[in-house]
């Protein structure tokens, strides 16, 4: 059966530039595993997805005019329904057949054919596989209802369609075209109140001719490119403006270069069907305002690109990217300059009025904004984080640490009600930063105010110094004991207070930087500053939240390669210092290496499982009461392994002390073998289980090496 290149293309109003790329793909994917599973197209034909401020397209290789006929096995019913004693179909058998298009004339063709512990009459026909026309029609429909469309729009058929202005039709922007042609036919289907065609239109401006009449599926991208002045692909378009923002900033010289910025690259993208890239320039006098500012200003709200020189610093000229290319580009660049320049005075503007007033002058006016209706105002917050930073700092500093970070807590909000933070809340923290450096404060304290929100994401910086390290854990932990307090919690994918982003920034600071608290003390001590706040639960501020820090921490662990059954050896002992947790990972990873790990991990699990049925059981061994060879090699060999494993343990050396206690395995096995623990006479029993008591407490210091048992 023939095949040809097929294309599909809906050509609609300006799409929404942040989720353009997103939609490109689906249309595009949807449309190719609709086609696929129909049988229209083959598994590996090549798929080219399109997506340009106004078009959706996808072309696809080897798609077929018609599938291909199938063999269809249809179950009818068991046969001692379908047929009589004599072997005449039933009147029911016979309905069934009706309901297929068949008669009585089909019995004696029926299978026979076990279905389960029955057996059942099959019904087997061939069905006519789909005409391209039609598997199209239902691939497009399924493509367009898929789509990940942020907002949908209703809105009236225009003039033209067969009635205008009487169906309301529901898309993320309207159409006014669709394509489909497969090879140089038109395949007559419709799809939001449109018919298909061949004719498209190119730039709004630029196209040499309009509409764009596609000769066949093959040649839409050159068509579009040469004729309509459209770059179509996005990936090409996106590589295209690359190049000219390099070629560009060399252009401008002095070894400057386009900031860094793969977001506002693809939204770019998305807001031009022809790039072309111009340099501007604004004033140096702005350059006196912190850059954070000015670069802010020229993406958000511009989507333009701050050139930087060699030592990261931004320059006066910046890069636009622009929808048209005239002769003269000067109106073009002139425009554009007009433009920023209100932006970036606005910026010094809020820079010098906020700098008229010190940081500390602003921590009274947090108190008229409310963080939590439960929890009080950013002012009441901001004591609590204080008293948190200063207990963190007397425990892993000195005064002065705790100085400096009860000062940088004190401040830290305080940028909040600032008026370049009011305008741009990105710039939290920064801001705050620049006017404490301002007021004169020591730069440890400017620092932790900036840092103090860090880590924000995966893979983000820690703070840069002690100070910053105490405000932010002291923040991170606030929000987390406050939030699971008052029942906040995390459901499902809904996390609208980053909870599940804090606990791994706390376990960020907590394991990298090896800090010397225990957590359960470190929530007990934040659980505590939120006592007289109604309906404040300490339990689920302590005891749940651990659980749930601990859950992240088991996540982040197995997404870094260690297993599940290493991962809850670890953990299940609940440890508190978890800066020490990825060397007890490396000692359990070692540990399950050797020869001797398999029959000790048994053994220890047969243990834990028969002192959890002797809960008379105690520690106490007495050397009178062993009697068996065997109980006595086992007590003999803990006298002398035992001490060294611990005395590992105490040092640090966790890999050690497991080898260490792994020469306990042929006395355990030989223990099992020779010894009935459960004894009749009640002291040999209680002494026996006392033995087990003193070895399962050695063996899981480390870890709970029961959970690595298989």
């Amino acid at each position: 059966m023939s095949s040809a290149s097929l294309l599909v293309e809906l050509f609609v109003e300006e799409l929404p530039p942040k989720a353009l790329k997103k939609l490109g793909d689906a249309f595009a994917g949807g449309l190719r595993d609709q086609l696929v599973a129909q049988g229209l197209a083959e598994p590996g034909a090549v798929l080219t997805a399109y997506a340009s401020p106004r078009r959706l397209a996808a072309h696809l290789t080897h798609v077929a005019e018609r599938a291909a006929d199938k063999a269809v096995s249809q179950k009818l019913m068991p046969v001692a329904v379908g047929l009589d004693a004599s072997g005449q179909p039933t009147p029911a058998l016979l309905k069934r057949l009706g309901a297929l298009g068949a008669d009585a004339s089909a019995v004696p063709g029926l299978k026979r054919a076990m279905d389960g512990k029955a057996e059942a009459l099959f019904y087997e026909s061939t069905a006519k596989g789909a005409t391209l026309a039609e598997g199209l029609q239902k691939a497009l429909a399924e493509a367009i209802a898929k789509l990940p469309i942020p907002k949908v729009m209703t809105y009236q058929l225009e003039e033209g369609s067969e009635l205008p202005g009487w169906t309301s039709v529901s898309f993320v922007r309207p159409a006014h075209g669709l394509v489909a042609l497969h090879g140089d036919t038109v395949v007559p289907i419709e799809a939001l109140g449109l018919k298909a065609g061949r004719d498209t239109h190119g730039h709004r401006f630029e196209a040499a001719v309009d509409p764009v009449v596609l000769r066949d599926a093959s040649s839409y991208a050159l068509q579009l490119q040469e004729e309509g002045a459209v770059i179509a692909s996005f990936e090409a378009r996106r590589a295209e403006i690359a190049r000219q923002l390099a070629a560009a900033a060399v252009k401008v010289g002095g070894g400057v270069v386009p900031i860094n910025d793969d977001a506002l690259l693809d939204e770019v993208t998305a807001l031009v069907e022809r790039p072309n890239v111009l340099v501007c320039s604004f004033e140096r006098e702005f350059l006196e305002v912190p850059q954070e500012c000015l670069i802010l200003t020229m993406k958000a709200n511009q989507k333009y690109f701050p050139l930087l020189d060699a030592s990261n610093k931004l320059t006066h000229k910046f890069l636009v990217v622009s929808n048209i290319s005239p002769d003269d580009a000067s109106a073009v660049t002139g425009g554009n300059e007009r433009v920023v320049r209100p932006r970036l005075a606005d910026a010094k503007f809020f820079f010098d009025q906020d700098r008229k007033k010190s940081l500390a002058s602003r921590v009274e006016s947090l108190g008229k904004v409310v963080y939590h209706n439960k929890l009080g105002t950013q002012g009441e917050r901001v004591e609590r984080v204080m008293r948190i930073a200063r207990g963190i700092a007397e425990k892993i500093g000195d005064a002065t640490l705790a100085a400096h970070a009860t000062q940088a807590a004190q401040l830290a909000k305080a940028d909040l009600v600032t008026d370049m933070v009011g305008e741009f809340p990105e710039l939290q923290g920064t801001m705050g930063r620049y006017y404490a450096l301002h007021d004169g404060l020591d730069a440890s304290v400017a620092d932790a105010i900036e840092d103090h929100y860090k880590p924000r994401f995966a893979g983000d910086e820690l703070p840069r110094n002690n100070v910053g390290l105490v405000v932010a854990l002291a923040d991170k932990l606030e929000t987390l004991v406050g939030m699971f307090g008052i029942g906040n919690l995390p459901t499902g994918d809904r996390d609208p207070f980053a909870l599940r982003r804090h606990a791994l920034g706390v376990l960020r600071m907590l394991i990298e930087k090896d800090l010397a608290l225990g957590l359960d003390a470190l929530l007990q001590d934040a659980a505590a500053q939120f006592d007289g706040i109604a309906g404040f639960d300490s339990g689920k501020a302590t005891v749940e939240l651990q659980d749930f820090i601990l859950d992240r921490l088991a996540g982040s662990l197995r997404e870094q390669g260690a297993s599940a059954q290493e991962v809850d050896a670890v953990l299940a002992p609940r440890p508190q210092r978890l800066g020490e947790v990825p060397k007890l990972l490396a000692a359990v990873r070692a540990f399950a290496a050797l020869p001797a790990a398999a029959a000790l991990a048994a053994a220890n699990k047969r243990i834990g499982n028969i002192l959890k049925k002797a809960p008379e059981a105690d520690a106490h061994v007495s050397e009178l009461l062993l009697q068996e060879p065997a109980e006595k090699a086992l007590h003999a060999a803990m006298a002398q392994v035992v001490p060294a494993a611990n005395a590992q343990f105490e040092a640090g050396d966790y890999t050690a002390s497991l080898q260490t206690l792994a020469a306990l395995r042929e006395p355990v096995d030989a223990f099992f073998d020779g010894v009935m623990v459960n004894a009749d006479q009640a002291d040999l029993r209680l002494n026996r289980l006392g033995l087990l008591m003193s070895l399962h407490a050695a063996m899981n210091r480390v870890a709970q090496l029961e959970r690595l048992a298989v």
